[in-house]
């Protein structure tokens, strides 16, 4: 990414017709424009803000551009969130995925999220004096536990 070349063409042809560009890149690449980046496109300066932002993490990665799609999706299937699962398979798959390596991310991200609502519910259920390991971490010294607020 060449941060300077792209500020150079927003400054030269504004926001958007560069939000305009980006859409269209996204769907030539993809097949279609996700539904965030169409309302986002609705304020040209949040679209463009969050591609820069998203291709700098992206770009700079250690990580392959498979692994990073592939972590998406687990992440989408985490959040229940079906349209971010369909749009990253098919990006993952893009990119060179398998389905075998599409359903272990997702039976991971099950397996997480699961989880995740077992501690956070098993919390509750034990009250207010169960200790919780992050927030001991977070707040140091603080004697904080997940039901103090």
């Amino acid at each position: 990414m060449d941060f300077e070349k792209i500020l150079t063409r927003i400054m030269e042809r504004g926001p958007d017709a560069i939000a305009e560009d980006l859409l269209r890149e996204i769907e030539s690449e993809y097949g279609r424009v996700p539904l965030i980046f169409e309302r986002m496109a609705e304020r040209p300066e949040i679209l463009i803000s969050h591609l820069l932002y998203k291709g700098a993490v992206t770009e700079t990665s250690q990580l392959e551009p498979k692994v990073i799609e592939l972590i998406s999706l687990a992440v989408g299937a985490a959040l229940k969130c079906s349209h971010c699962v369909e749009y990253h398979m098919q990006t993952a798959m893009a990119k060179g995925a398998t389905r075998a390596e599409i359903l272990e991310v997702i039976l991971i991200a099950g397996m997480l999220a699961n989880s995740a609502v077992l501690a956070d519910a098993y919390r509750v259920v034990d009250g207010p004096s169960a200790s919780c390991p992050t927030c001991d971490l977070n707040g140091t010294g603080l004697n904080k536990t997940c039901s103090d607020k």
